[in-house]
């Protein structure tokens, strides 16, 4: 089950996100942090980023860097917003945000944050064939998003977040008529492009995101600030949208903080977020809106996934690749049933990385293994797994350290019969840390070893999931797979062994 880490670097506030993921199942979120940082105040009245928000900042990621390095994540992306783009010192910023963070901080245009905003919606709750609405009122920008059966059909980005609307228009407690006339005409006149655009249409469903939505969402189902969460998809009307915000105009700072649902700091700045989300739905047609706690980090986390990122960590180098094809076929390997169960082996490794929690880099060495493991049928398919054992041990292996050799060779003569066993002196002059990466990658060697059973390679592939307590391996396939699933359950005492966790496996053929 691949990990990724997110940072959304917004104009409000900066958000981290680390979380498992795995097709077919929802994500599991592990870590999320966010703190108001009030990024965009010195850069929408002076065009700068201030050094004293630039410390904050700093001090922030460097904390959010020590969580997503504990948790292994195999990816990273960290993103910055409105307020960066606006910013004259942006590539100060950068650098020192990058150093901090231990990873490249960059800035996304509207287009691209509109897109992550999509993607991190329909990742978390799938529209697969309505005609959606998403509006994202941020601290800096404003994204409206058309989006019919999955696809982004129309997005726009438009400089009509809430602090920045705020900082420009709003200087009066509670505002003024002129104030409100001012900022209202404003965002109509910067919208009145998008709306044409997209029209008046029959939305199956219009969808509010990031913390205005929230807040308004909230104080309109009476949900208390500190169960924010329980907000998601819950449903407002245009009329409670409008009524709202004209309430809240009306009042001053202490008001609109007594209100159920809005946070003493969103209060700051959430008159003028409703003005521009009532304007949105007024001008769009929309009856009602939802809203969804899905935002930039889940669409980051999502496109980390689709992407495989991170997972070249765990694959072989073409050098090493090289080497032990070589290795492979002087001593008569079957190079399409060695790639078979290498491909096999790294799917079983990344689909179960919660469970084992194993370093990226041991990945390499269990793909080395499926390739090397069936070495010792050259000497003798009598006891092969042994004869393999000594083949790899004394071979060159170029492109691996000694160390690496050892423990690829031990994968290899363990990949069928007794387990590992102190008993074993080759098992037993391991390192402690190395004696735990063999046992926990033996019983995937000899798991994907049994998916290619008939040596036809069968299978398109395989997937893993966790459901009530037991590990589900789906196989897919349209061939006749019984002998692989056959020989798969076989060795599944000795992965319940090691892991704890009984494992099922279950065909999955075309459109299951």
């Amino acid at each position: 089950m691949p990990r990724y880490a997110a940072v959304d670097i917004g104009s409000n506030s900066v958000r981290m996100e680390v979380a498992d993921v795995n097709p077919g199942v929802p994500t599991q979120v592990l870590a999320s942090d966010r703190q108001v940082t009030r990024l965009g105040d010195s850069v929408f009245r002076t065009g700068r980023i201030s050094n004293d928000a630039m410390v904050f900042v700093e001090g922030l990621l460097k904390q959010m860097a020590e969580t997503w390095t504990r948790l292994d994540v195999l990816g990273v992306r960290a993103v910055a917003t409105a307020a960066v783009r606006d910013a004259n010192n942006q590539h100060e910023f950068l650098d020192r945000m990058s150093q901090a963070a231990g990873v490249r901080v960059e800035i996304i245009s509207g287009i691209e944050e509109a897109r992550l905003i999509h993607l991190g919606v329909q990742s978390t709750w799938p529209h697969p064939k309505q005609r959606i609405l998403i509006v994202d009122i941020g601290g800096g920008s404003m994204e409206i998003i058309h989006s019919e059966a999955g696809k982004i059909r129309e997005s726009f980005s438009k400089p009509l977040g809430a602090l920045r609307l705020t900082g420009v228009f709003l200087k009066s407690d509670p505002a003024s008529a002129r104030e409100l006339h001012r900022m209202e005409t404003y965002i109509a006149d910067r919208i009145d492009s998008a709306v044409r655009r997209i029209g008046k249409q029959k939305w199956d469903r219009v969808i509010g995101t990031s913390a205005t939505a929230a807040a308004l969402i909230c104080a309109i189902n009476r949900v208390p600030r500190a169960k924010r969460d329980n907000a998601d998809r819950l449903r407002a009307s245009g009329p409670q949208v409008r009524e709202l915000y004209r309430a809240l105009a009306q009042q001053d700072l202490d008001g609109r903080r007594k209100v159920t649902g809005i946070g003493a700091r969103r209060a700051e700045i959430i008159v003028a977020g409703a003005a521009g989300l009532s304007r949105v739905m007024q001008e769009v047609g929309a009856a009602s809106i939802y809203y969804s706690s899905a935002g930039v980090r889940d669409g980051i986390i999502a496109d980390l996934a689709a992407r495989g990122v991170g997972r070249e960590k765990s694959r072989m180098s073409s050098d090493q690749r090289q080497a032990v094809e070589q290795i492979a076929t002087h001593y008569g390997v079957s190079l399409k049933h060695a790639r078979k169960v290498a491909s096999l082996a790294h799917s079983l490794f990344i689909g179960l990385q919660p469970l084992h929690r194993l370093p990226p880099d041991a990945g390499k060495l269990l793909e080395a293994a499926a390739y090397l493991h069936d070495t010792g049928h050259y000497v003798s398919d009598t006891r092969h797994h042994k004869h393999s054992y000594y083949l790899v041990q004394n071979s060159d292996l170029a492109a691996f350290t000694d160390r690496e050799r050892e423990l690829i060779a031990t994968l290899c003569r363990y990949h069928r019969k007794s387990m590992p066993s102190a008993l074993h002196p080759q098992y037993q002059s391991l390192l402690a840390e190395e004696r735990r990466t063999t046992l926990f990658l033996v019983p995937l060697l000899r798991v994907a070893d049994a998916l290619d059973r008939s040596h036809e390679q069968l299978l398109r592939n395989i997937n893993c999931v966790s459901r009530n307590g037991n590990v589900i391996v789906r196989l897919e396939s349209d061939a006749d797979i019984d002998l692989e699933q056959w020989a798969a359950e076989r060795v599944g005492d000795v992965f319940q062994q090691v892991y704890n966790t009984p494992v099922q496996f279950e065909k999955v053929g075309n459109g299951e």
